[in-house]
């Protein structure tokens, strides 16, 4: 009964609700032989989803429903009574409460349309999908954020892995946290970091994800691939639940950080929560200053976190002989996409790096000498003129052969959950709709792990442009190429000369920062953060739920 039902965005309670009210407000124009059968009805059916949602809890937009309802239940009871009574009803007076009641019916319908609870998309690999979270303390580094001598980083941890197939009734994992009571906390730090009242997301905690707390490994996965990921900046560890999923059953082990302090909110297991601590300061050198700070303590925590599955790897976890830690690759979105580069310039134990859309915060040396591919939304005049040359710089000093693949239609947010559950307005989430936004991220993405981590016979150059402006970089050439010729590959174009675009590169995002699931925010641990985030690039910010950069 609380089961969203794809479409109307809505369970099957509220839909109940919603047919109530409908019926209450038409109930009063109907022919006297039907109107007070249609009234008692669907005063009974109001009466009942109420309660029902009263008890398994009542989202946001379901209130103008029955406040409409409400309204309507005098225009629609009172002209029954008055029949008995012999009064005439007075339909002047009923015709514009009628209109008011259908106002609020309607308002309800568009907020479920667009702030659902995310329906996350089935994983389309070969296998199930097992989920736990694990907590790791670092003894040998000290954290930075608090005064405290004796405290240690620590890092919370989720895996995505290939897992024995279960029962279709098996309870499956909630979003955003281990409980609903986690994820409601970090979808209410998330609204917080964007400047969002917290009710907006009420529906966001509900959802739940295809994967299974705990579930077996699945008994023929072999050695698997491991893909470290890091959040964007005030995002949380599960923004790319639906891409995380989607490449577990493909085959590979996701490992996603939460860095305390810099997500959106961390729940430990002691049950204390830390929130963001890092805040913009409005000076542009200072910001990417601190941001270049910020992404040396994330890229650490992706080797600390390497070096524990590791010994996972060696021991007796349910995961141990599964994890190939020679084929690993560091991912990351917004911040947290420049975490993952200086992490494999730093930590030769990282096979590739994939970017989603991040701004590359901290030294361009040493030269990068892992496969590499940069996801960037469309490049337009608000983008930073900042964010295209530096990572064009990057990409072109590697020593290895490298990928930019710009996606038509796509935003800041389209490279996360963003899409399922946020209002589908380009400048947020693109244009490349709810279903089709997290497919084409992970099938571009898979495409390139399958190559460089697999060995995969795949020919990147001319994959990659079925999503997108690939731009190749060649570490034979050291600038630009599109092989055989300089140039980029367009999708169903081919090669063209190349544009010269660094004018046009990102304003949308301020290259300081990380974005995170809701637009880029900025706020310290107890104050409200400036409009965007240090880091993220301009325009990037405002509704990342928030913008990692």
């Amino acid at each position: 009964m609380t089961e969203i039902i794809t479409g109307p965005n809505l369970s099957l309670l509220e839909i109940l609700a919603l047919l109530g009210a409908v019926t209450l407000v038409v109930a009063r124009w109907l022919p006297p032989a039907a109107r007070s059968r249609a009234t008692i009805a669907a005063g009974a059916d109001l009466l009942a989803s109420a309660i029902a949602l009263c008890v398994t809890g009542i989202r946001w937009p379901v209130l103008p429903v029955l406040a409409g309802a409400a309204l309507a239940a005098p225009f629609a009871f009172v002209p029954l009574l008055r029949r008995r009574t012999g009064r005439r009803a007075r339909w002047w007076l009923a015709l514009p409460g009628s209109l008011a009641c259908a106002g609020l019916i309607t308002t309800g319908v568009v907020a479920a349309w667009a702030f659902p609870v995310p329906v996350f998309p089935s994983p389309s690999g070969g296998f199930a999908v097992g989920t736990r979270v694990l907590q790791w303390t670092d003894p040998l580094r000290p954290e930075t954020f608090t005064t405290d001598p004796d405290d240690r980083r620590t890092v919370v941890v989720q895996l995505w892995y290939p897992a024995q197939a279960g029962p279709a009734d098996a309870p499956r994992a909630p979003y955003l946290g281990r409980t609903e009571d986690e994820g409601r906390t970090v979808s209410e730090a998330l609204a917080q970091g964007a400047g969002l009242p917290g009710f907006l997301l009420d529906g966001v905690p509900r959802a739940r994800t295809h994967s299974v707390f705990d579930a077996p490994v699945a008994r023929d996965a072999g050695r698997l691939p491991i893909v470290l990921f890091s959040p964007g900046s005030t995002g949380a560890r599960t923004q790319n639940t639906a891409w995380a999923e989607e490449l577990a059953g493909h085959g590979y082990v996701v490992a996603a950080l939460d860095h305390p302090y810099d997500s959106a909110a961390v729940v430990l297991a002691d049950g204390r929560t830390i929130t963001t601590a890092t805040v913009s300061s409005g000076d542009r050198d200072k910001d990417e200053e601190l941001a270049a700070g910020w992404t040396a303590i994330r890229a650490a925590d992706l080797g600390f976190a390497l070096t524990r599955l590791t010994e996972l790897d060696n021991g007796a976890d349910p995961l141990a002989g599964h994890l190939d830690t020679g084929r690993v690759a560091a991912t990351g979105h917004s911040l947290g996409g420049a975490a993952a580069l200086q992490a494999v310039r730093q930590d030769h134990r990282f096979a590739a790096v994939i970017d989603l859309d991040g701004y590359p915060h901290g030294p361009a040396s040493p030269a990068l000498d892992r496969p590499a591919l940069a996801l960037t939304q469309a490049i337009t005049p608000a983008t930073d003129p900042r964010y295209l040359p530096r990572l064009t710089e990057v990409l072109e000093r590697s020593t290895a052969p490298s990928y930019r693949l710009t996606i038509p239609g796509a935003a800041h947010l389209t490279f996360t959950d963003g899409p399922l559950y946020l209002p589908p307005v380009p400048s947020i989430v693109g244009s490349l709709g709810r279903t089709e936004s997290p497919r084409v991220v992970a099938e571009a993405t898979l495409a390139f792990l399958d190559t460089v981590l697999r060995g995969a016979a795949t020919d990147l150059a001319g994959a990659l442009p079925a999503y997108g402006e690939l731009s190749v970089h060649r570490p034979d050439t050291a600038r630009r190429s599109a092989a055989p010729a300089e140039g980029v590959v367009r999708p169903g174009i081919g090669f063209r000369s190349l544009p010269d675009r660094t004018g046009a590169a990102n304003a949308t995002r301020p290259p300081v920062c990380g974005c995170s699931v809701l637009p880029g925010s900025v706020r310290s641990g107890a104050g409200v953060r400036t409009a965007r985030r240090a880091g993220a690039p301009r325009g990037h910010a405002a509704m990342q739920l928030r913008s990692n950069r």
